[in-house]
């Protein structure tokens, strides 16, 4: 287990670690093997080395190093991607550098309503010193506790909050970046409006660590809503769903805060296997809907809006059933019971899992084609579908059936996400929601994607990145 990879010569990992020292490049294979695998498994790679510089100049000069001896470099924060962007290859050869001592929240200014922060802040950390500060930070994920601010911004980070505010593409108004040359792009800038030209900071967000390494960045903030009200509604399908989505824009506006789609299989899983989980609606049906409505005003506002909202719903008979949080602790625990909900699919076996995006109106007519399609491969899988229907990406995941086997399941992998993503593409759609490619969709993006386009995303990754050392084997 100590035996380190001998593909890295032991003159160069020494100049590596001297840039950070020696208590931050870790060498030891014991502590480097949380590094080396994400959170499903599905990727274990190598590496002789982890390096966990502590600023920007470090960062810098280990990017000039890694230049000048072309050793390929792994940007990581918080290791919790789902695609493999974050994992070193098999071959020893690449070296793993985690941002994770890059962690200060450098200046929040509530009256430009941004904060600057570094790349290896916890998201959740974020979060709440934005709250303590009278403002929202509105990106919110399952993996809020762990998640880094340079993973969520080199993915593109969705989650549930996207409907009302953005990814974390639409978060983010400067970054600060190391190049793959250790020259530092400083466009750590406040301004909602410049028109000076190319978008540069767009090419670093989403790139998954191919062009160069975020290390900080100034995201934008909110005013804290003054009234939340959460609700669960029970519907017969998914095209009631889509009524009451629309019914929700037009009674609430801008209000809307979140709109989730579970369908009854995985709200079933949830309460079959999650811990101090609560059914939210006595009764049982097909489809559900978790809704949030967010009011500027007062909490008066926002029981109004959600209230108008669902009662509209019954009596056009949209809404079979709707219950509103009586309490901050009652809505917090609804929004727990959505947030444990994709672990409670592991308990059922092997899955194959689908991150995708089609129109919002297309939702009900994509949910049943794809099942025709899962049908015609696998006819007793079971189909776990859930998601942010508010902003047209739903979780689409497949089961293995309740007898069958992990392995033999596993090996239509491939089978499967071609025919589900046919669908998705048949309504133009997107595979890749806000998971990003990494290594799990690269190849599937290559031969699908129009070819103009992954013309253009090589010759970016050549400007920028002509040594081939920033996160090679990665999207592209």
């Amino acid at each position: 287990m100590n035996d380190a990879p001998s593909d890295l010569a032991p003159a160069l990992i020494d100049r590596f670690a001297a840039i950070v020292g020696e208590n931050y490049a870790l060498r030891d294979q014991r502590d480097i093997a949380p590094y080396l695998t994400e959170r499903r498994g599905l990727w274990h790679g190598r590496t002789a080395l982890v390096l966990r510089p502590g600023s920007v100049e470090e960062v810098s000069r280990i990017m000039r190093l890694a230049t000048e001896t072309a050793t390929p470099v792994v940007p990581q924060s918080g290791n919790t991607g789902l695609v493999g962007a974050q994992v070193p290859d098999a071959s020893g050869r690449e070296i793993v550098l985690s941002l994770s001592r890059l962690n200060r929240i450098r200046e929040i200014d509530v009256f430009s309503n941004t904060v600057t922060v570094e790349a290896g802040v916890i998201l959740q950390t974020l979060q709440e010193a934005a709250d303590a500060a009278g403002r929202l930070f509105p990106l919110s994920l399952a993996a809020q506790g762990s998640c880094q601010i340079g993973g969520n911004l080199s993915s593109n980070a969705g989650g549930t909050g996207v409907l009302a505010y953005g990814n974390a593409r639409e978060l983010c108004l400067g970054v600060e970046v190391v190049l793959p040359t250790g020259e530092v792009f400083d466009d750590l800038r406040k301004l909602k409006k410049d028109n000076t030209g190319y978008d540069l900071k767009n090419l670093f967000v989403g790139a998954e660590g191919t062009l160069g390494i975020i290390t900080a960045a100034v995201l934008k903030l909110f005013p804290k809503p003054k009234g939340r009200e959460v609700a669960f509604a029970g519907l017969s399908s998914p095209e009631a769903a889509l009524s009451l989505f629309g019914l929700a824009m037009d009674r609430a506006g801008a209000s809307l805060t979140a709109f989730e789609l579970i369908a009854k299989r995985p709200y079933d899983y949830t309460l079959k296997h999650a811990q101090g989980v609560t059914r939210p609606l006595a009764g049982d049906w097909p489809w559900y809907v978790l809704m949030q409505v967010s009011s500027g005003r007062s909490e008066e506002d926002g029981r109004a809006l959600i209230e108008e909202v669902l009662s509209a719903g019954l009596e056009q008979g949209i809404v079979d059933d709707a219950v509103i949080a009586a309490s901050l602790a009652q809505g917090d625990a609804f929004w727990n019971f959505r947030e444990v909900l994709p672990e409670c699919q592991k308990p059922e076996g092997a899955s194959i899992k689908h991150d995708i995006s089609v129109p919002i109106s297309s939702i009900p007519e994509f949910i049943g084609k794809a099942a025709v399609a899962v049908a015609s491969i696998s006819p007793d899988a079971r189909v776990v579908c859930f998601g942010h229907m508010g902003d047209g990406n739903l979780h689409y995941n497949i089961s293995r059936p309740v007898d069958g086997d992990d392995e033999a399941f596993l090996g239509l992998y491939h089978t499967m996400n071609k025919a589900v993503h046919d669908v998705v593409r048949s309504f133009h759609g997107s595979i890749s929601a806000e998971h990003g490619i990494g290594q799990l969709k690269r190849d599937e993006l290559i031969a699908t994607a129009p070819p103009m386009a992954i013309d253009l995303m090589r010759r970016v990754k050549a400007v920028f990145d002509p040594a081939g050392i920033m996160n090679p084997g990665k999207v592209i």
